[in-house]
């Protein structure tokens, strides 16, 4: 489902433990700027959607780690969406290792994005409002929906 977008970014000194490998709870934070910036490319900023009330909490979260990023070496965060419902999103995350928007651009039509792979994982999160009552976002923010449908490249 869907295609894979590319984010790259370089390993800084503070992912990094006093060997220079990447702490692990920090491939984490990098499947969260996937997402973040996945949820951009639709159009759509989490600052307007906390604004309106929408929030997408994480609801469940895998990771298997199978080789380490180093200190200064580029990586490239790859998401696309897995599910997406009115209710609840889910995502898959892969880390590979170099900058792969070199050769493939800011978007991956494989099933896997080619190279050498770090971490692979996902989330998924269920949309509340403030009061963390479940909410249907087509229902809420009926623009919103449809746009994450198109840029997940889903048949409704």
């Amino acid at each position: 489902m869907g295609r894979w977008f590319l984010h790259p970014l370089r390993v800084r000194y503070q992912e990094t433990d006093q060997m220079g490998v990447v702490y692990h709870v920090n491939y984490l934070n990098w499947f969260e700027i996937g997402r973040t910036e996945w949820v951009r490319r639709a159009g759509i900023s989490y600052r307007e959607m906390e604004a309106r009330g929408l929030l997408l909490p994480v609801t469940n979260l895998e990771a298997s780690f199978r080789q380490a990023a180093r200190y200064d070496e580029w990586i490239t965060i790859c998401t696309k969406v897995a599910e997406l419902t009115s209710l609840r999103v889910g995502f898959e995350s892969r880390i590979f290792g170099g900058d792969l928007t070199a050769s493939l651009g800011d978007a991956c039509e494989d099933e896997e994005p080619p190279g050498d792979l770090l971490v692979k994982g996902g989330t998924r999160h269920v949309w509340v409002n403030r009061e963390w009552k479940p909410v249907r976002f087509a229902r809420e923010a009926p623009d919103w929906y449809d746009k994450m449908v198109a840029l997940a490249g889903l048949d409704r």
